[in-house]
């Protein structure tokens, strides 16, 4: 990012920086958990993922009211981890 000269884009700035860092946060946990239930159902853990698929719709709507993924994706991410082979 460029310099700032002013107050106010240097706090503007600040705040950006700290948002970043909060989404990239929770973009992870969730990129993370979805790798996670992935990873058991081509295992075959059936147990594991009927543990997971809660936690990680949990994650998902999370990551919906934070503004990190949108409606939609939050949608479409649930639909697919449904369809998995071991979570019905």
């Amino acid at each position: 990012m460029g310099t700032a000269s002013s107050i106010t884009t240097k706090k503007a700035l600040r705040q950006s920086k700290r948002r970043q860092e909060r989404n990239k946060s929770n973009k992870t946990r969730l990129k993370t958990q979805i790798k996670k239930i992935r990873a058991a159902s081509e295992a075959g853990q059936t147990a594991e993922v009927k543990k997971l698929l809660p936690e990680t719709y949990s994650v998902i709507d999370k990551s919906l009211k934070k503004g990190i993924i949108r409606k939609n994706t939050a949608a479409r991410y649930k639909s697919r981890l449904t369809k998995l082979p071991t979570s019905a």
